[in-house]
């Protein structure tokens, strides 16, 4: 929105004021001040509520109040005796009195209206910006939102040179910034088939997948089970699990991060969120993205979701990456630690690690710094097929019956044993209880691995398929057993199990 008084225009999207067009340069907190009135300009603006929303709780003196009120004053030739346009009520506060006019701003160069692609029947928002031969889909960290995103200039200018490397394809996540909320917030694998309908309505065939922070292991699973999908994965600021373990010593422990949750999601300190995130971060981008937060998910989602990216655990699906991939990830970050981008880096085959200066978790802080490496890294990439194979919940099934999935791939071993391939564990186990819950369910015993299989073909074979096959084998008439990687990424889904002997898990719930 672009608010007008006089000569001048306050262009909020953009972060800027101007008189006759040209730029007038004045302080991020001068500028949030002056925002603020001009937004609440139809009532008188009490100081104190003033110092809450611009300085964001934090404690503020009346002197630096009245100094920054006199500077917005001065940056639109305005003056504490005139008046013209900010008046002082005393006693009161200050309201914004000058003649408005509001406009919308006319779209930035290549930027295309916000869309919808259907997932579940549910709506996914997304937007298509930039140009170029090759498609780029940027899976964002924890929340975003379409168009709150393009408000802050350095992200803004974040997305406009991503988006000159190809044509860039953004959305958010179901449950967060213009995406339809569900009742229950999904796995990853569901927000894996979003991402696949976002790309279906874009028209794109296969894409760079350009995952960071909490984007990053969604962006592994899509390229470790979608090959042909995707033609290169870029991670900056990830990591493979969120809790700490033995063999994963740099995460977080399970205090440490319930603390975290229960802090942000009962204080809503967003502004305080990114200071902590970037150090580097000032005044506006911190309420930027205090703004961008609040527009794009409410506390109990954020508490659910950030339950949910504490079970993430991708470790499994690395080793399966078989496209070109770039991991970036900054030395003294705050949020996750530079040894979890190495250890991303190391067991992706063939992935190129940059390690970058500076402590700033955020991509558009320095953002040049991250896009560098990109481009880079893009130039190099020349024509590939997609790899021949991809990995896959294979369902093996021992019982009665014809099959007849709804969602998975009939195939079956050289031996003839029936095995079902899934995109995804959480449909496969699904189905597999469906089954059992049925007439032929107290005579089928079902065995679920995560495997490397052929992407086509109606034979498949190898040790992953072989396990499938062993658990079924072990499995009770009317049971399902799955693997500790099948376990493992399903985090998020609601799915729980107990243990079933050595390397075993069952449901946790009676299918009959």
């Amino acid at each position: 929105m672009i608010v007008g008084f006089g000569d001048y225009e306050l262009d909020l999207s953009q972060v800027e004021l101007r008189r006759s067009g040209v730029r007038v340069p004045v302080e991020p907190q001068v500028f949030e001040v002056l925002a603020y009135l001009v937004n609440h300009r139809d009532r008188v603006v009490p100081k104190t509520e003033l110092m809450d929303n611009v300085w964001g709780g934090r404690f503020v003196s009346e002197t630096a109040v009245t100094s920054r009120i006199k500077q917005a004053r001065q940056a639109v030739g305005d003056n504490g005796r005139a008046q013209l346009l900010i008046r002082t009520v005393h006693g009161h506060g200050y309201r914004f009195v000058g003649a408005a006019r509001v406009r919308e701003p006319a779209p930035a160069p290549g930027q295309e209206s916000v869309r919808y692609a259907s997932a579940d029947g549910l709506q996914i928002a997304y937007q298509t910006t930039g140009s170029g031969d090759r498609d780029i889909v940027l899976v964002s960290g924890f929340i975003s939102h379409l168009e709150f995103d393009w408000a802050d200039p350095r992200h803004a200018a974040f997305l406009e040179r991503l988006g000159s490397f190809g044509r860039l394809i953004r959305f958010d996540k179901r449950g967060t910034g213009m995406s339809d909320r569900p009742v229950d917030l999904p796995d990853m694998e569901t927000r894996m088939r979003d991402v696949l309908a976002v790309m279906d309505a874009a028209g794109s065939a296969r894409a760079v997948l350009f995952g960071y922070s909490e984007g990053g292991p969604m962006s592994v699973l899509m390229a470790a089970m979608h090959p042909e999908r995707v033609e290169a994965l870029v991670l900056y600021g990830s990591y493979a699990r969120r809790l700490r373990t033995d063999d994963y010593p740099w995460a977080h422990d399970p205090e440490e991060r319930r603390q975290y949750m229960d802090r942000l999601a009962a204080e809503w300190s967003w502004e305080a969120d990114m200071r902590t995130m970037c150090p580097s971060a000032d005044d506006a981008m911190a309420h930027w993205w205090g703004r961008r937060a609040r527009a794009a998910a409410t506390p109990s989602t954020v508490r659910a979701l950030l339950a949910m990216n504490s079970l993430i655990d991708v470790r499994g699906a690395l080793g399966s990456v078989g496209v070109p991939a770039l991991v970036m990830h900054r030395r003294g970050d705050r949020d996750s630690h530079v040894e979890e981008g190495r250890y991303l880096a190391e067991h992706i085959p063939g992935a190129r690690f940059v390690e970058l200066s500076g402590a700033d978790h955020f991509v558009a802080v320095d953002a040049h710094q991250i896009l560098d490496q990109v481009e880079l890294f893009l130039a190099d990439l020349g024509p590939a097929p997609a790899p021949p194979r991809a990995l896959a919940a294979v369902l093996a099934r021992l019982g009665p019956g014809t099959v007849a999935p709804s969602a998975g791939r009939v195939a079956s071993t050289p031996g003839g044993q029936t095995i079902i391939v899934y995109d995804g564990p959480v449909t496969a186990i699904r189905e597999a209880l469906s089954v059992l819950a049925g007439p032929d369910g107290a005579s089928t015993r079902f065995g679920l691995q995560i495997a490397e299989v052929p992407r086509t073909g109606a034979v498949i074979d190898g040790p992953g398929v072989g396990a499938a096959v062993a658990l079924a084998e072990r499995a009770e008439p009317g049971q399902l057993l799955v693997s500790p990687a099948v376990r493992d990424l399903v985090a998020g889904s609601g799915l729980a199990f107990t243990p079933a002997g050595d390397n075993a898990y069952r449901p946790a719930i009676p299918v009959r």
